[in-house]
Order: structure tokens, then C-alpha cells, then sequence
């Protein structure tokens, strides 16, 4: 859409709001003044998932700024389907603005006070960095950083936030998904839990383990990735891409509301990397293209294809705790599967578990298990207080005896789903715009967790060159 054209469509809306203000009387006051989105070269889905649902803080008005192509095309067919679908539509509009020079138009013009970026991540800290030196708000996906260079510039750029009176988030879904606030809330119960041990590197105090596919569905239909999503110059290794939520689950879980000093309280101890092979009939069902791009071949083996490196694993001591983090990409999940997720929290009178396999039929599933040397017996009369206190935040919740321990059971209605986490944390953020300032653990976190997952990547590659 050219300027002259949104001019037209936007100017008139200015007035009304102006107008609005004015009438206001002193008996009625106005209510508080909506945000408004800005929304910069939306290459992932995620970008499109913030409006999946109306949110009551943001304006209706949304100004996407990108370079032509694929990318914007596809994201503003998700942003039609939502507006147009029969159950529940949004009324989002998308005032869109392509060419070369997107990020300055959308600098200079200023048509929002919220940049959301989710896409190509080579650009994406330069993105955050230059919106927060000109004082707009960011609210970005993961990862905010794919190397030790972006995590500097990613480091300054918090502090640019600091100086100019904005804020920057990253995007966790992960904190919403109901076993991870289960876990973070049983980890707190004492006699149940016990202490978190100190564990070892073969036996991790804390070890999270994600795997995902390459080709899945959303919202029902297939996901179309760009084929820059191939490239790891481009969109990051995996060991800094989905890895971010499992790094930051182990403090938001584990030490709640504490400050995370990546020099005093983070100790990288090893790391790995290793690929999923694609070959071309599967990169051209993912993307639509029937071949590699150029800037992939010097990336392709000598049978014509790419090694994805896609898995990674980082081992670290946070707070003086063992804790293993392992990230895999395959291809496609087997017929009735899904994306899968493990963890293993281990206290000195119980473990916490989570799966999420085929006897779980793929939704993530929390188990209770008596540590060595303590029996089910023993447990059993604080696991039922324990569960009592947890049916007053989860109504509904229940539990079945299986061998090893005790499997929770809480109800669908807390189970929201993957996609409608994405508005659950904007509307957090926008609360936080409110108040002036994030938790005071947020921005020392959020720079730690990066810290790990960029140098965890640099010692994967030093590694495989010994």
C-alpha cells in the first residue's frame, strides 16, 4: 500500500480518536489509550499468531512494514483467514508497506509504539537494537540472538531500553503451557519435592529435551516455511532457536522471580551440535521450491543434500545445579504424532516428570515420581495435601496411582494450546507497558539465557573441531 493511499484510510481514524478525547467529560473518564502494533518483515507464523485472537489493549489498526515477497504474502493471508474466519473472526486492519527501505519507513514514520518482529533472524537483533534507539517498545520472537556477536549487540541493547524509557520482551510461550506453571508450583512444595539436587552431568539436577518436525500442520493446514528457514546463517542453528524456551524454563521454573547473573550464577560446562538431513523432495514439501536456493550450496553434501544442523545440546550449572538442555529437528513426526517434550526435575524426596510420547496421546502429561530411596508410602500423605492446595488454582485437577509414582490430571479447559499462547504473553506485555517497567528479573534473565545458548553454540563448534 503506498503512503498516499493509507493516508486516506489512516488520517480520517486520528481524528475520530482526537475527537474522542475531547468529549470526554470529567464524569466519565476516557479510557486508557490502546496500542498500537507495528509489525516488521513477519518472515515466521509467529508473527501472524499475535493476532490469532482480538486483544482488548491493542487498536484494530496494524502496520506491517517488510520487503516484498513470499514472506509478507503469506503472513497476511494468516492475518485474512483470522479476520475472515466463521467461528470468533478478528477485525484487524492492515495497513501494509513494502520496498527496500521498510525498516526506515517505519523508523521515521512512527505510525505505532510496539514493533513485534518474528522471522529472519540474521537481521533480527539489528532490528531491536536501531527500534529501541529511536524509542518504540519491542516485543520479539525467539531467538533475539543466533551468535556471541548478536548477544553483545543484544546486551546493548537492553541497556538502549534503559536510556530511552522502552521496553523489550522476547516472546515465552512455553511459561504458558499449564505444566510448566504445575511444575514451577510443585517445585515449591517441600514435602513433596524436597530440595532440588545438585546432580551431575550424567545425571542432571534439571533436564528438558524438545523435538520438533520440520513438516507439521497449524491451525489445520500445512506449514509453508521460507526456504531462508534452511539456512542457518540466516534463521540460527537449533541450538539457539527452540533451545531459548528450554533454558528459560529452567530458571522460571526452578528459581522463580530470582535475578540470573550470567557471570556469577552460569557455568557453560559442554555443548554438541549435529544435523538432520534434508534432501530436496522434502525441502520442496516444506517450501513450495523445487530447488535449493544458491545461497545454500555451498552448505550441500556431495549427494546433493543439506545438512540441517537443526539439534544441539548444551550442559551448564546454574545456581550451582547440573542442568541439560538437548533440542532435535526431524523431518516429519509419525503418523498420529506431534512435536514431543521431556523433562526430568529431580528433587531429593521426589522427581518431576513431564512427557508427552504416544501412551500420553502427545499432550504433555505431569508425573510424581518418589525419589531413591523414598517409597510411594511414605509420600503419599503429602502428595494428597500437595494436591489439594493444587486443585484450588487448577479446578478439576485429579491424579491415577501408576507403577513408579503418580500421574496428574488437569483439565482441558487449562490446556489453551501452543498457538493461543502467542496473545496470552502480548497481553502480559502490554500490561508491563502499563506499569513502566518489566519484573526486575526479566532483563538480567533474558540476558543470561541468551548468554547460554550463544556461547553454548560456540562451544559446540569448538568442540567439533578438536
Amino acid at each position: 500500500m503506498t503512503f498516499k493511499k493509507f493516508a486516506r484510510t489512516f488520517l480520517p481514524l486520528m481524528g475520530i480518536a482526537l475527537m474522542t478525547v475531547g468529549c470526554t467529560s470529567n464524569e466519565e473518564p476516557a479510557e486508557p489509550e490502546k496500542f498500537r502494533l507495528m509489525t516488521l518483515n513477519p518472515g515466521h507464523f509467529h508473527a501472524a499468531l499475535i493476532q490469532k485472537n482480538n486483544i482488548p489493549d491493542l487498536d484494530e489498526n496494524v502496520f506491517v512494514f517488510a520487503p516484498n515477497g513470499p514472506d509478507i504474502d503469506l503472513h497476511m493471508s494468516r492475518i485474512e483467514g483470522f479476520n475472515n474466519r466463521a467461528d470468533d473472526p478478528t477485525n484487524w486492519v492492515s495497513h501494509v508497506f513494502t520496498g527496500r527501505n521498510y525498516l526506515e519507513r517505519m523508523l521515521n514514520m512512527r505510525l505505532g509504539n510496539v514493533m513485534v518482529t518474528a522471522g529472519n533472524n540474521r537481521l533480527k537483533t539489528s532490528y531491536i537494537h536501531q527500534t529501541l534507539s529511536r524509542g518504540i517498545n519491542v516485543l520479539s520472537d525467539k531467538p533475539m540472538a543466533i551468535d556471541t556477536e548478536g548477544w553483545e549487540l543484544l546486551r546493548d541493547a537492553f541497556q538502549q531500553a534503559e536510556e530511552n524509557n522502552v521496553l523489550l520482551y522476547d516472546i515465552m510461550t512455553e511459561r504458558r503451557e499449564v505444566t510448566s506453571g504445575v511444575l514451577r508450583r510443585l517445585m515449591q512444595e517441600q514435602d513433596v519435592f524436597g530440595e532440588l539436587v545438585v546432580g551431575s552431568k550424567e545425571e542432571p539436577a534439571i533436564f528438558k529435551e524438545s523435538i520438533h518436525h520440520l513438516f507439521k500442520y497449524v491451525a489445520g493446514s500445512p506449514l509453508q516455511r521460507p526456504p531462508w528457514y534452511f539456512d542457518v546463517r540466516q534463521q540460527g542453528e537449533g541450538i539457539v532457536d527452540v533451545t531459548v524456551h528450554l533454558v528459560d524454563l529452567s530458571m522460571w521454573v526452578a528459581f522463580p522471580d530470582q535475578i540470573i547473573n550470567y557471570e556469577e550464577d552460569v557455568t557453560l560446562l559442554d555443548a554438541r551440535r549435529w544435523y538432520t538431513l534434508v534432501t530436496r523432495p522434502q525441502f520442496q514439501r516444506i517450501t513450495g521450491e523445487a530447488q535449493f536456493p544458491d545461497y545454500l550450496r555451498d552448505q550441500l553434501n556431495r549427494q546433493g543434500n543439506l545438512p540441517l544442523y537443526s539439534n544441539g545440546e548444551i550442559d551448564y550449572l546454574l545456581n550451582g545445579h547440573h542442568v541439560r538442555v538437548r533440542v532435535q529437528w526431524d523431518y516429519e513426526a509419525p503418523e498420529g504424532g506431534n512435536d514431543t517434550h521431556f523433562t526430568m526435575i529431580r528433587g531429593t524426596r521426589s522427581n518431576l516428570v513431564v512427557r508427552q510420547g504416544m501412551e500420553q496421546n502427545y499432550r504433555a502429561t505431569v508425573y510424581v515420581e518418589p525419589a531413591d530411596g523414598v517409597t510411594m508410602q511414605e509420600l503419599q500423605p503429602a502428595f494428597a495435601s500437595m494436591m489439594t492446595r493444587l486443585q484450588q488454582q487448577y479446578p478439576g485437577a485429579g491424579y491415577v496411582e501408576v507403577p513408579g509414582g503418580w500421574e496428574l490430571q488437569i483439565p482441558d479447559e487449562f490446556h489453551y494450546g501452543h498457538e493461543a499462547h502467542f496473545g496470552m504473553v502480548a497481553q502480559s506485555f502490554f500490561q508491563y507497558l502499563r506499569q513502566g517497567a518489566l519484573p526486575d528479573w526479566e532483563v538480567p534473565n533474558m540476558i543470561a539465557k541468551y548468554y547460554i545458548t550463544t556461547h553454548g553454540r560456540e562451544l559446540a563448534l569448538q568442540n567439533a573441531s578438536r
